[in-house]
């Protein structure tokens, strides 16, 4: 397996102040935590109450920013993914366990908790960061 860093300081820079920016404006507008795992879950049944325009358009936003990114700069991201479908299956099924278990995910925690000074998203934070990068070492150095 190949392995190599793309370092765009810039860029992440500019994508790390549009969430921050999108978590501000849905919280005050909305006075909603910008948790991406619980927005998503609740567009599905039971939970079709008024809200769900407002969820919709927020998921419909995240999954156009390829979109975006290739009107503002003429190419199409090329996502390069190296797991086969059944590891990919198996990730996604753990993500949504953990999500579920740890009451949020990494934008509810990690961006939103921590700007709140949330105890609870601290914790749940560095699990996340724990665990990828214990993910990280076994995968690339074990694996």
């Amino acid at each position: 397996m190949s392995l190599s860093a793309n370092f765009t300081p810039v860029a992440s820079a500019i994508g790390g102040a549009m969430i921050g920016a999108a978590a501000v404006a849905l919280m005050a507008a909305f006075g909603r935590i910008a948790g991406v795992s619980g927005i998503a879950s609740r567009l599905l049944p039971p939970h079709a109450d008024d809200g769900f325009a407002g969820r919709l358009a927020f998921v419909l936003g995240i999954a156009a920013a390829p979109l975006v990114a290739w009107i503002a700069s003429g190419a199409m991201p090329v996502p390069r993914i190296e797991a086969s479908i059944p590891v990919l299956a198996i990730a996604g099924l753990l993500v949504g366990f953990g999500s579920t278990w740890g009451s949020g995910c990494t934008s509810g925690h990690g961006v939103c908790g921590l700007s709140r000074l949330s105890p609870r998203s601290l914790v749940a934070t560095l699990a996340f960061m724990a665990t990828g990068m214990a993910t990280v070492f076994v995968v690339r150095h074990l694996g």
